[in-house]
């Protein structure tokens, strides 16, 4: 009777530790799935709860003018990255805004792990107003203006808000661009690389390879150049240590649908990258040819610029590529390639001034 006793005792005890085992177990699960839970993501002072999207129209007011900026958080169900992403800093590139409108029903923030800042449009009185370059309230280029000024003209306002709410925020950073209204550009991507900081420059460029494109270019930083006001946009995240991408794809100001399906797929690529969302599409094999080096060739005069040139041609060190006559047609200028390469963009209209970049050249690895 005592051994049965004992052997009862003895399975109570070993059951009894059983029970205390998966309790334990349990907990520590829970709380391990506690400790990962993707947490609301606040911006300008409202929660975005996990596996949304919420839209803002960020106000931009100096003494003389106002516009907004519209914004899109896509905030995921599961913890990650934050990616920001501009498009519109120049409101007649139409390709990446248009992009930028498709990303919005693309993205799912149900599927999605990590957060999403998407400006749709950075700079909509250009947009607005069909202003190349410029933004008409005060006639600045919003890429040249960064890292902005809270107290500056309106240009410099909005630079002020996008380096603080989007670019500051970020852990990756992308900038969206096409060939302005005047520019013929030969689509291309690009990323920052400094010997200040191999880290940062190994991830951009992880990010260029990634997003698919055949050409790809190295915006070389010199230490020093780290040290001084970044003016451009994607710049701005660089000199904060963020990875940053430039994409450059589309011409002329033409809303081209070819071109907006490209940035689009390149930015789905660069989320799977990220391992912040799997889009469904294989990973690109795209291998592209890297470019270090490139050249400009300018007008030394002002009239009207002619040419059978076009992005994407490759010139011969010098062949001629146009020429400019007066504003009586008298030829003034015949322009020759200082080198040899390939055309990444160019002025793709007649008018021509003085001092201005007729072609933007990159020098092909052999």
């Amino acid at each position: 009777m005592l051994r049965v006793s004992l052997l009862k005792n003895g399975n109570n005890v070993i059951f009894t530790n059983m029970i205390k085992l998966k309790t334990f177990l349990y907990l520590v699960i829970f709380v391990s799935a506690y400790a990962v839970a993707q947490k609301p993501f606040v911006f300008q002072n409202e929660p975005i709860e996990p596996g949304t999207k919420n839209h803002f129209e960020i106000p931009v007011i100096s003494e003389t003018d106002s516009t907004f900026i519209p914004i899109t958080i896509f905030h995921g169900s599961k913890p990650g990255s934050v990616l920001g992403i501009t498009a519109g800093v120049h409101g007649y590139e139409y390709p990446p805004i248009l992009a930028a409108q498709q990303l919005n029903q693309k993205i799912d923030p149900e599927k999605l792990s990590g957060t999403i800042i998407l400006v749709q449009i950075a700079n909509v009185p250009a947009f607005l107003g069909r202003s190349p370059f410029l933004n008409p309230l005060d006639h600045k280029n919003l890429n040249r203006s960064f890292p902005g000024d809270a107290t500056g003209s309106i240009t410099h306002r909005m630079a002020d808000i996008l380096t603080k709410e989007v670019i500051a925020r970020s852990d990756f950073f992308v900038d969206m661009h096409a060939g302005d209204a005047p520019e013929d550009l030969r689509s291309y991507n690009a990323w920052y690389h400094s010997e200040a900081l191999p880290e940062v420059s190994k991830k951009g460029r992880e990010m260029a390879m990634a997003m698919g494109f055949d050409y790809s270019i190295i915006f070389n930083i010199p230490e020093k150049r780290l040290q001084k006001p970044s003016l451009y946009c994607s710049q701005e995240a660089f000199h904060r240590k963020i990875p940053a991408v430039d994409i450059e794809c589309g011409r002329l100001g033409i809303p081209d649908k070819i071109k907006t399906n490209r940035i689009v797929n390149g930015m789905l690529s660069l989320l799977a990258h990220l391992k912040m969302m799997n889009s469904g599409k294989k990973e690109t094999s795209t291998k592209p040819i890297v470019i270090s080096q490139r050249f400009t060739i300018k007008s030394k005069s002002t009239g009207l610029f002619y040419t059978e040139r076009r992005a994407g041609d490759f010139i011969k060190k010098g062949e001629p590529v146009g020429y400019i006559t007066d504003f009586f047609g008298n030829t003034i200028e015949n322009i020759r390639a200082s080198q040899s390469g390939m055309i990444l963009y160019m002025i793709g209209t007649p008018p021509i001034n003085k001092g201005e970049t007729i072609m933007n050249v990159g020098v092909i690895p052999k």
